[in-house]
C-alpha cells in the first residue's frame, strides 16, 4: 500500500511541475454515485480452488463510489491525466457446499463474509485525432496499476488473496455536441489478452453550466478479469453516475 500511496504522489507532483506556460487548461473532473454488482465469479487459487460467486451466491451490498481525476491540456490535441478509482464491495451468505479458498476449508453452511477491493491508479494520455464543431475523438494510452484483494472469514477462519500490479490499457475518447450546452460523452480504457481483460466505460450526457463548470450524468461499466493458476476472477459492475468537471 505503501508503494501505491507513493507512486499516487508522484504522479499528482510530475503533473503539477509540468511547466505552466505549456498548460492551456487544467480540468479537475469529480464522479459519484451508486454502485452494484453484477457477475462476480471467484476461484482462488485458479487450478484448485472453489468456483464461487461473490453477487449470486452471496449477496453483495451496493454502495457508494467517487473517483477524482485531473486532467492538463497542452492545447487541443494533447492531454495527460491522472485518476484514482476506489472500488470496494462486501458480501455476506452461505453457501451449500465447502469452499476451498487460498488455503483455507469453509465447511457447507458456513456464515461467510467477503470482501471484493479493485482499487485504480492510472497516468493516462490522449491525442485527439479528430477536433470539429461537433464532434471530438480521441486516443491514447493508460498506465495502471490495480491495487486487488478478495478475503473471506467465516467460524472463525479467514483468508485473503491481494494482488498489485500494473496494466497497461488503450485510452479513447468521443465528444458530440448537440449544442453549445449540451453534448454526449463516450469515453474509457480497454484492452483484452490471452491472461485476461479490462474494461472501464462511460457513457454520460454533459451540461454546460457555466464556462467554469460541466455537469455530467450517466452510466458506466467495469469488466474485466483473469484467470491464471493463482487466480480465477471475472466481475462486472454497474455505475450510476453523476458529477462535475472544473475548468480552470
Amino acid at each position: 500500500m505503501k508503494k501505491i500511496i507513493r507512486f499516487s504522489v508522484i504522479l499528482l507532483s510530475a503533473a503539477v511541475l509540468l511547466p505552466l506556460k505549456a498548460l492551456c487548461q487544467i480540468d479537475l473532473n469529480i464522479e459519484t454515485g451508486l454502485i452494484s454488482s453484477g457477475y462476480n465469479d471467484v476461484r482462488i487459487p485458479g487450478d484448485g480452488g472453489t468456483l464461487f460467486s461473490l453477487s449470486e451466491e452471496l449477496e453483495a451490498d451496493p454502495g457508494f463510489f467517487y473517483r477524482i481525476q485531473v486532467f492538463y491540456h497542452f492545447n487541443n490535441r494533447h492531454h495527460l491525466g491522472a485518476l484514482y478509482a476506489p472500488l470496494a464491495f462486501n458480501s455476506t451468505g452461505k453457501l451449500n457446499r465447502d469452499l476451498v479458498f487460498e488455503g483455507q476449508t469453509f465447511r457447507a453452511d458456513t456464515p461467510l463474509e467477503a470482501t471484493y477491493k479493485f482499487n485504480s491508479y492510472r497516468l493516462i494520455y490522449r491525442y485527439d485525432f479528430l477536433r470539429k464543431e461537433k464532434i471530438e475523438i480521441g486516443a491514447g494510452f493508460t498506465a495502471k496499476i490495480r491495487d486487488a484483494k478478495i478475503a473471506v472469514k467465516g467460524d472463525g477462519l479467514e483468508s485473503e488473496k491481494a494482488n498489485v500490479g500494473f496494466v497497461p490499457i488503450l485510452h479513447f475518447r468521443l465528444l458530440y455536441k448537440f449544442t453549445k450546452k449540451f453534448a454526449f460523452l463516450l469515453e474509457g480504457d480497454a484492452l483484452a489478452a490471452p491472461q485476461g481483460r479490462a474494461e472501464d466505460v462511460l457513457s454520460a450526457f454533459i451540461f454546460k453550466a457555466s464556462d467554469k463548470i460541466d455537469l455530467k450524468a450517466g452510466y458506466r461499466f467495469v469488466e474485466g478479469g483473469a484467470d491464471n493458476e493463482t487466480v480465477y476472477n471475472f466481475a462486472f459492475i454497474n455505475y450510476a453516475s453523476i458529477g462535475a468537471i472544473f475548468h480552470f
